[in-house]
């Protein structure tokens, strides 16, 4: 790895040209921004230094990836346990609706307790 830096005048300064490596295009989702979120705002060092070795965004995806492959583990448990059945959605909509509703803010509270914010 070749350390020496070269610089770009702008006015009177000299501003270091310092260029990141092509990042993937993959889009982030719900749970990688939360979790970029968290780190800017409460740790903002790790943040920092996550960004500059070129590892936020990796990171970020596989927190993402994480999260909804853990959401897919907790949601037909948490709606077995809450008594979610093909059942009542055909017999009570609002209700089963309701149930399905309650069953993911659980699984998110979980997720974020173990994933995004720690």
């Amino acid at each position: 790895m070749n350390n020496t830096l070269t610089y770009i005048q702008n006015g009177d300064y000299l501003i270091p040209n310092l260029q990141l490596t092509e990042q993937p295009e993959t889009p982030l989702g719900k749970y990688g921004r939360m979790r970029k979120t968290y780190l800017k705002d409460h740790r903002p060092i790790l943040y920092n230094r996550l960004l500059m070795s070129e590892k936020l965004y990796p990171h970020l995806l596989e927190i993402d990836r994480t999260a909804n492959s853990r959401l897919e583990q907790l949601m037909p448990k948490l709606a077995q346990a809450a008594g979610v059945t093909e059942e009542l959605k055909a017999r009570d909509m609002m209700q089963w609706v309701g149930l399905m509703n309650s069953c993911k803010a659980q699984a998110e509270e979980i997720l974020l307790a173990e994933l995004i914010n720690s």
